[in-house]
């Protein structure tokens, strides 16, 4: 378990920041840019929470956020030698991310159009949750071009933005108050 009894430490105050395996780097460099939004995803969730009105999604909801920090910690420890245990997210993890999101899934209606973010005030928030997600996705692959990293780490953010579409619908009385985007409707010339 975590031990913190001092919030700060003045260790950054050089723009560094050290990662798990005590390696100190810019804090602009691309792992803690990717594992930072990871953690505005987690915080955007997090609001979301607020207008759940369903345990289900609620409870669901805070797996993910626990598994974002899963993430965090993936992220933040770069490849160390087997013998050092460190956190990484399994494919266990990705699996139970498919599974909901096929169970959700099922009893949406097929979609006509790209979906417009609204609706109820958590669709909004599941939208734009699902929007970080995708942001943080392009970091960990920007990542990922320079520095090995946890396959399962990059199939978990890209199931979980996918998750948090369909999730969205769900908040949205399973797709029944989506908002449907019309090609060219301020034009006058619709598709």
């Amino acid at each position: 378990m975590v031990k913190l009894n001092k919030i700060y430490t003045r260790t950054g105050d050089d723009g560094q920041t050290v990662l798990v395996n005590g390696q100190r780097v810019a804090k602009h460099a691309k792992r803690p840019v990717a594992f930072g939004e990871v953690d505005e995803l987690n915080s955007v969730i997090g609001i979301a929470r607020n207008f759940a009105d369903n345990s289900d999604i609620d409870d669901m909801l805070a797996r993910i956020q626990n598994d974002l920090f899963d993430l965090g910690a993936d992220l933040a420890t770069p490849e160390m030698d087997d013998n050092i245990p460190c956190l990484r997210i399994a494919e266990k993890q990705v699996k139970r991310i498919e599974h909901e999101i096929d169970v959700l899934n099922k009893d949406l209606s097929d979609l006509s159009s790209f979906i417009l973010p609204g609706g109820s005030s958590l669709s909004s928030w599941l939208h734009f949750a699902r929007t970080v997600a995708r942001r943080a996705e392009r970091e960990i692959a920007s990542l990922s071009a320079e520095e090995p990293i946890n396959k399962f780490a990059m199939q978990f953010i890209n199931r979980l933005s996918d998750h948090l579409f369909v999730l969205a619908r769900v908040a949205n009385q399973n797709g029944k108050n989506d908002v449907l985007w019309v090609p060219g409707a301020q034009t006058g010339k619709q598709k």
